[in-house]
């Protein structure tokens, strides 16, 4: 077996991040300007594939990294490297802004669901006024031809009793009477109590 030979500038290796993360773990500013130097575009990258959108990749990447400054104390070397610490940070971050925009959405349409659907109130509004008025319609066809008429002209279309009576050439003493009955027999069909 040969030991592999390497032909040319040694290969850049990239800075400790063990020991930036436990120096940044302390407050130390200049160790985590050189962690965010080295791990921004990778998480850039993560948060990028999942969202997509590249300003609101931005502002995720920089969420992460201000959690990374603010839970480096927290990192443990036993659970895995400081990148795949800090990737795995990002991957979570970036799955909660995809859960808030789509709950968003989701808010969103039934918001605009509950402008355009009327009311329970209007609805049984509108149902019971279209019932009354079937009620009345069925109730008007029970009276006597002369009582509809007076009725209908009273109280349709406006007329006073005197009008009414000239309308049908009656005289005013029949037409109150007429309208006085027509009126109990459309109480009493209607089922309303005096």
């Amino acid at each position: 077996m040969t030991d592999a030979v390497h032909i040319g500038p040694e290969p850049a290796r990239g800075p400790d991040l063990q020991r930036l993360i436990a120096a940044v773990a302390q407050g130390d500013q200049e160790a985590f300007a050189a962690l965010y130097d080295a791990v921004a575009g990778p998480v850039f990258g993560t948060v990028k594939k999942v969202l997509r959108d590249h300003a609101q990749s931005e502002e995720v990447a920089q969420e992460v990294l201000v959690e990374v400054w603010r839970t480096a104390p927290g990192y443990r070397p036993e659970r895995g490297t400081v990148i795949n610490w800090i990737l795995t940070l990002a991957h979570r971050r970036t799955v909660d802004r995809v859960r808030s925009v789509e709950s968003a959405t989701v808010r969103d349409h039934r918001a605009a669901l509950l402008d355009h659907t009327p009311e329970f109130d209007e609805v049984s509004e509108v149902v019971e006024a279209r019932f009354e008025r079937e009620q009345l319609r069925r109730c008007l066809r029970s009276l006597s031809d002369i009582q509809r008429q007076s009725v209908t002209l009273a109280y349709y279309q406006g007329l006073t009793y005197r009008e009414v009576a000239e309308t049908l050439s009656t005289p005013l003493g029949t037409i109150k009477t007429r309208l006085r009955d027509g009126l109990i027999r459309l109480r009493d069909c209607l089922g309303v109590t005096a």
